[in-house]
């Protein structure tokens, strides 16, 4: 009898693997953001603020492909699938060491972030398949632990690569570990009906945990357009659309705020970087914890989530100081409590998907919702690349502070049980929301409030609105027009 078939325990072996490979993906794409602030970097490959949000912005638009690559973990299945992209990884982050100038280093990214798509998704699933409904949200914690861990060892390794080589060494030590990790996974992952070293006992307490509504129907396939009439998708989706922009902003603006705004050198950037990712880690295990002890006190799963997300959010409201203390070191430890509440409030959104659809529709969930969340990132990314030269970096962190209390509020709003009356599929909510970002714009630019009015019949290209808007207005229109097309698909079945 093997170690994992005495302990019963290769489900955790399976997680760690994954928060490996997480902890991977957020140091090739979070190794930018500390180099960028460098000066051998800037000197190498110079860049206005508003061309890095561009590169950013890139990166963001690609990785919101997710529902592409869920689709294909869907169909090819998770171990060759996560092995491809993962080795893509690899290869695109040893790129990043040649590059000359930004518009190479924006093509990069734009590949980097199609293949990066695949942390969430592939761990959302991996979640589903290995562990039972009550400790799927510890082993969401665990994995998501990577994203925090991976982005804090970022700083050390520039700091080191810079001052043993170059910056360019940075990019091809990350590269070579995800190409090691690709065979670690390859070696050790199964599915649970699969694999060779998992027990009896085991593999019955992970079937036994399943909920009925989640279990995989047989042959079944990801109905796409019917996931995006259900309001359970859109009370996920739209709180990460508010939430994310967070960890964007730590991931790739903090080490310019530090550098610029509060005049950190490179030594004591590499530590003050590090410290906001601590305490993530940290808030992605409270999270689950913390549903697990209402869990116990008699709250149902889906009502303790809300209550863990509730309560992220109210902690993330330390945001809205950030730029208004003196002391840098209080900056970076109101930061620091921003990032505990984000990762407390993210995990629980995400775990969520695998709480609420069945196994062969968590991989096409999770990418659909990443997508809005890295919509939301791109949208922020693009606003700040755009604005922080004119208005400074404060109007954001207030923003942030009070994104996740409407992301708390949509999340009671929209969210059903399972066992609850789901209603029909409906593309009201799509509408609704889109209608308000497109027709909120228009009136905004049209009334003469905003700084460059355009009047309604007037081409926003013909006035001096910004990228960022232009793409929110059109955004909203394309929402709009989805929630309508699933509106009329729904009717029709409803009659059929």
């Amino acid at each position: 009898m093997s170690f994992w078939q005495r302990t019963r325990a290769l489900r955790w072996w399976i997680i760690a693997i994954v928060m490996l490979g997480t902890i991977i993906n957020y140091l090739v794409r979070q190794t930018l953001g500390v180099v960028v602030a460098t000066d051998a970097f800037q000197a190498d490959v110079p860049m206005t603020k508003e061309q890095y949000s561009w590169v950013t912005g890139v990166f963001q638009a690609f990785i919101m492909l997710q529902p592409v690559v869920g689709y294909i973990l869907d169909r090819i299945g998770l171990r060759t699938g996560m092995a491809l992209f993962a080795a893509a990884w690899g290869l695109l982050t040893f790129a990043h060491g040649w590059v000359t100038s930004w518009q190479w280093l924006a093509v990069l990214r734009g590949a980097l972030g199609f293949a990066e798509g695949t942390s969430h998704t592939a761990g959302l699933k991996v979640v589903s398949e290995w562990f039972p409904a009550r400790e799927r949200g510890l082993a969401g914690g665990i994995y998501n632990l990577g994203a925090s861990a991976g982005i804090a060892i970022a700083g050390p390794l520039v700091a080191v690569a810079i001052t043993w080589w170059n910056w360019r060494a940075a990019f091809y030590v990350a590269g070579a570990l995800a190409l090691l990790w690709v065979a670690l996974w390859l070696v050790y992952y199964r599915t649970p009906e699969a694999h060779g070293a998992i027990s009896p006992e085991e593999r019955d307490l992970i079937r036994s945990g399943q909920e009925a509504h989640v279990q995989a129907v047989e042959g079944a396939r990801p109905p796409v357009l019917s996931l995006l009439g259900r309001r359970n998708f859109w009370g996920i989706a739209l709180p990460r659309f508010l939430a994310d922009p967070t960890w964007a902003t730590l991931t790739f603006w903090l080490p310019l705020y530090l550098s610029e705004i509060r005049g950190f050198n490179l030594g004591e950037l590499a530590i003050a970087v590090v410290l906001p990712f601590v305490a993530a880690d940290i808030g992605c295990l409270f999270g689950p914890a913390l549903v697990l002890w209402l869990e116990r006190r008699g709250i149902a799963l889906i009502d303790a989530r809300r209550w863990t997300f509730t309560l992220g959010a109210l902690l993330m409201t330390s945001m809205i100081f950030v730029g208004g203390v003196t002391s840098p070191y209080m900056a970076v430890a109101l930061l620091s409590v921003g990032a505990f509440a984000h990762q407390t409030l993210s995990v629980t959104c995400i775990t969520m998907a695998s709480d609420l659809f069945r196994r062969t529709e968590v991989g096409t969930v999770a990418g659909m919702a990443g997508t809005m969340a890295n919509l939301g990132v791109l949208i922020f990314t693009l606003l700040i690349g755009a604005l922080v030269v004119r208005i400074g970096y404060d109007p954001f962190f207030i923003a942030l502070g009070v994104l996740d209390l409407v992301a708390a509020v949509l999340l009671w709003t929209l969210v059903r049980k399972p066992g609850e009356d789901q209603g029909r599929e409906s593309g009201w909510i799509p509408i609704l929301l889109g209608t308000i970002l497109a027709g909120g714009l228009s009136l905004y630019y049209a009334s003469g409030i905003a700084p460059a009015p355009c009047g309604f019949f007037t081409s926003f290209s013909a006035c001096d609105v910004p990228v960022a808007m232009r793409g929110i207005w059109g955004f909203g229109l394309a929402l709009a027009l989805l929630g309508l097309f699933i509106e009329v698909r729904a009717q029709r079945n409803a009659r059929a």
